[in-house]
């Protein structure tokens, strides 16, 4: 089986689903193979997600031992504090769970954007965690997994990965021998 992996800059409103509802990702994506999303952006997000037909990527990127970056640029709807950044950046207590610390930053030029960079995924984790602070996110796009950037990719447009990213993920995916 040739592994595919492609690079999709998903849409708000499409699911990351590969149940037959609808603006489901599959569907969206048109794809004339099967591929599944690896992780997911809730319907509310946008930005880059990855797709592949191989199940051993998928649990190699995804499982959160493996704490692969994956970087946002967040849009609130009330001005940046200081003291939110850095409590962001320790770690929250979102009720289930606290978050792991995290790398943020304000975007320069901006007064309600910034940068974040996660090595866990949880369940609309970023909203949940900007929620505690009272804020609401407006706008969250993922612009980076890995080493892997969104870049230039037009919403709903799709492409290969590259031949360098293909060898640097696995690359970076063969270095976790253990499964978890």
């Amino acid at each position: 089986m040739n592994k595919i992996i492609i690079a999709y800059n998903k849409p708000v409103g499409v699911v990351c689903t590969t149940e037959k509802i609808e603006d489901n990702i599959i569907d969206a994506i048109n794809f004339p193979e099967k591929i599944l999303p690896i992780g997911r952006l809730d319907k509310d997000s946008e930005g880059l997600i990855l797709l592949t037909n191989d199940g051993v990527i998928i649990n190699k990127i995804i499982h959160p031992d493996f704490e692969h970056e994956k970087e946002y640029e967040v849009t609130l709807n009330l001005p940046l504090r200081n003291q939110f950044l850095k409590d962001m950046a320790t770690g929250v207590n979102i009720g289930t769970e606290i978050t792991k610390p995290c790398t943020i930053k304000a975007v320069k030029g901006t007064k309600r954007v910034f940068r974040i960079i996660l090595k866990q995924g949880l369940n609309r984790q970023i909203r949940k965690m900007c929620n505690v602070f009272h804020y609401q996110v407006i706008k969250l796009i993922r612009i980076r997994i890995m080493h892997i950037s969104l870049g230039t990719l037009k919403t709903g447009e799709w492409r290969y990965l590259t031949e360098e990213e293909n060898k640097q993920l696995f690359k970076l995916i063969n270095n976790n021998n253990t499964t978890p």
